[in-house]
C-alpha cells in the first residue's frame, strides 16, 4: 500500500491516501465493517465509513479529520481537559445508543471479546486517547476499530474511563502528562454524569481492575507465545504497569 504512513499503535500497517485510510485486511475485519456500516445507517458521525477493498487488498475506510497522538508520548494538552472528558462520555453514549440493536452477522469473528449474545453489545474496546481525533475544539470522533468486539455496556464504560479519566497506574499517567491525581474521583464523577451512568462509582472502580487484571493475564500468556502484539506489549512492562494499576486503585477515595 503507497501512501503515507499513520503514526501510533502497537500494530502499524495504516497509511493515508488524500481522503481516506488503507489498512491490511484481517479476519475480523468483514465483522468490523458489518458493524461500521451499521453505525452509518443509524446516522452516528463519531466513527469513519467504510469505503470497501481495494485491488491490492487491503480495507479502504474514510479519514478522521483532526489532531491525533501519533507517535506522541505525552499527552497533547486537550486530551487532558474537561471540555474533552465531557465530549468523550457524550459519544460513548451516542455509541451505545446508535449500536444498541446491532445483531452482528452469524459468522461473525472479533479480535476480542469472544462471541456475541443478546444482552451484550459490540463496542470499540480501544476508545482511547491514542485513537481519537480532535479539531477546532471537538472531538472528532475514534479510528482503529480492530478490537470491536462484545462486551456488556458497564464493561465499556469503566474502559473509557480508565483511559480518559485516566485510572492508569500514577507513573503511567505521568509519563503521559497527566499529573493532577487529585481530580481524579471529581473527574471520573463528570464523565459518569455526562454519559447519564447511575451506578455507583465505586462499582465502576472495581470494574476496571477486574479488566486491568484480565489484560495483564492476556499479555502474559499471549506474549509468551511470541504473538508479536502482546510479545511487544510484554517486553514494555505493560502487564507489570497494569499491576501496578491494580493495587493503586483500591486506595482510590481514600
Amino acid at each position: 500500500m503507497s501512501g503515507d504512513r499513520l503514526g501510533g499503535g502497537s500494530d502499524g500497517g495504516a497509511v493515508r491516501v488524500g481522503a481516506t485510510v488503507r489498512r491490511p485486511v484481517r479476519e475480523w475485519t468483514a465483522s468490523v465493517h458489518a458493524l461500521l456500516r451499521h453505525l452509518e445507517s443509524k446516522g452516528f458521525e463519531g466513527a469513519p465509513r467504510v469505503l470497501g477493498v481495494g485491488e491490492d487488498g487491503s480495507e479502504i475506510l474514510t479519514y478522521l479529520e483532526g489532531e491525533t497522538m501519533g507517535d506522541a508520548l505525552v499527552w497533547p494538552p486537550w486530551t487532558r481537559t474537561e471540555g474533552t472528558l465531557v465530549q468523550v462520555a457524550r459519544w460513548l453514549r451516542a455509541y451505545h445508543e446508535a449500536v444498541a440493536d446491532f445483531v452482528p452477522p452469524a459468522e461473525a469473528r472479533w479480535r476480542s471479546g469472544g462471541r456475541w449474545s443478546p444482552g451484550l453489545i459490540i463496542a470499540h474496546n480501544d476508545a482511547s486517547t491514542f485513537n481519537a481525533a480532535y479539531r477546532a475544539g471537538r472531538l472528532t470522533g475514534f479510528f482503529d476499530w480492530d478490537f470491536a468486539g462484545p462486551t456488556t455496556v458497564d464493561s465499556d464504560v469503566a474502559l473509557v474511563a480508565h483511559c480518559w479519566v485516566p485510572l492508569h497506574a500514577r507513573h503511567v499517567a505521568a509519563s503521559e502528562g497527566f499529573t493532577a491525581f487529585h481530580t481524579r474521583p471529581a473527574r471520573l464523577r463528570r464523565f459518569l454524569d455526562a454519559y447519564g451512568w447511575t451506578g455507583r462509582p465505586e462499582a465502576l472502580i472495581a470494574e476496571v481492575q477486574a479488566q486491568m487484571t484480565e489484560r495483564a493475564a492476556r499479555i502474559r500468556r499471549l506474549g509468551a507465545t511470541g504473538e508479536k502484539l502482546h510479545a511487544k506489549l510484554l517486553r514494555r512492562g505493560v502487564a507489570e504497569d497494569l499491576d501496578q494499576a491494580v493495587r493503586e486503585l483500591s486506595a482510590f477515595y481514600q
